[in-house]
């Protein structure tokens, strides 16, 4: 019997690697829905690969174009994530939640209740809104899989490990473009720069996350979240060549090293199939192994790590003021309008100023909480001239 699946972003990195997953194995899957936000034509060319029914653009003027198309009536065109009770009859056996940006909590929540299986690549809906995901993966009975390199090794490393031996996990950190870059020259550096990684094809926001090292300020939060584990037990290492993706160290004397390829087709598949299942990789790179290349992080390089320090131990509001704070001030950067330094000078500014200092002690009760936070944020750094 063929697997139902729904691809949520699979027009992205995520989405298109998976879809080549799938393209290689067409008879054992069914596609129930895919979905994209402007990329229609993208979109339209993978529901006709795969024989889709269902497909949501999300953006207003794409879905436009779309519909202006001559298209099989056997496809359903959507404008929105309300259509799943249309769409699903039944559970389908996996999804892959790959939407960027805080607007994939919404969708990516719904959607577990018809999901047997979901695969979650969405930082922000797990950095924001993670209880409100934990309490609907119970309610529902559905797995969940972390998609994240560092987040699957951790969580296929654990597998029949009681976390009470745990004692430290560390999550690595290539150090990215600006590594062994002149720090005096930070305040000059150029978008071209900051978006070229050194080991990973990725797009523009997160390439910038990881020049600054805020996205590796969101795995530690994520891993806090998905594992339930204090952040006293998880730390970053600076490994530049991405080949050892989670190191965890147990109270037993015993360390394990999760290595795999750098690229994203390993936690993908592995979400996919049985983690039994066998899949092509290379062989392992004694080279590499043999100048792992360690360091510590240095904190006057990469001084946006200090953040970690002032985040609440409970799960709150804040971590959505920090999710929308540097949302906006990457899309600055990306326009030109404000310095890669100012990324994290802005950043900590704004997280001291008392309104929203408070939002520490305010949990998560819905989503419509993340949302008007999050809208707040992108309102009051509009021009990017609110914080010195």
């Amino acid at each position: 019997m063929k697997k139902k699946i729904a691809i949520l972003g699979s027009t992205g990195s995520i989405g298109k690697t998976l879809i080549e997953i799938i393209k290689k194995d067409k008879k054992n899957f069914e596609i129930i829905l895919l979905s994209a936000d402007e990329n229609y034509r993208e979109l339209l060319k993978q529901a006709k690969i795969f024989k889709v029914k269902n497909i949501i653009i999300n953006n207003k003027i794409s879905y436009k174009k779309i519909k202006k198309k001559k298209i099989s009536n056997k496809i359903k065109i959507f404008n929105n994530f309300d259509c799943y009770k249309e769409i699903f009859k039944t559970k389908v056996d996996y999804t892959m939640s790959s939407i960027s940006g805080i607007e994939g909590l919404k969708p990516t929540i719904e959607i577990i209740k018809y999901t047997k299986n979901v695969a979650i690549a969405n930082k922000e809906a797990i950095i924001c809104g993670w209880n409100l995901i934990n309490k609907e993966l119970k309610k529902s009975k559905t797995n969940f899989i972390p998609v994240d390199s560092e987040h699957f090794s951790i969580w296929y490393a654990l597998k029949g490990i009681d976390k009470k031996i745990i004692d430290k996990i560390y999550l690595t950190a290539s150090g990215g473009p600006f590594l062994n870059y002149p720090q005096k020259k930070f305040d000059k550096i150029k978008i071209g720069q900051a978006v070229k990684h050194p080991n990973w094809k990725m797009g523009k926001k997160i390439s910038i996350d990881s020049a600054t090292m805020m996205n590796k300020v969101f795995e530690i939060i994520e891993a806090k979240k998905i594992f339930d584990i204090p952040y006293k037990k998880l730390s970053i290492i600076i490994h530049p060549k991405s080949y050892v993706h989670a190191i965890l160290k147990f109270k037993n004397g015993l360390t394990k090293i999760i290595v795999h390829d750098t690229n994203m087709k390993i936690p993908i598949y592995n979400s996919l199939y049985d983690s039994n299942r066998l899949i092509d990789s290379k062989k392992l790179d004694l080279k590499i192994l043999n100048d792992l290349n360690f360091q510590n992080i240095d904190t006057k390089r990469f001084p946006i790590i200090k953040i970690l320090n002032k985040l609440p131990e409970k799960s709150s509001l804040f971590e959505t003021i920090l999710v929308s704070i540097n949302d906006k001030l990457v899309k600055l950067f990306l326009i030109n309008r404000i310095k890669f330094t100012d990324i994290c000078k802005k950043m900590n500014n704004m997280l001291e100023l008392n309104e929203f200092k408070k939002f520490k002690k305010l949990r998560v009760r819905k989503i419509d909480d993340i949302m008007s936070l999050n809208n707040k944020i992108k309102e009051k750094l509009k021009n990017g001239q609110t914080t010195k």
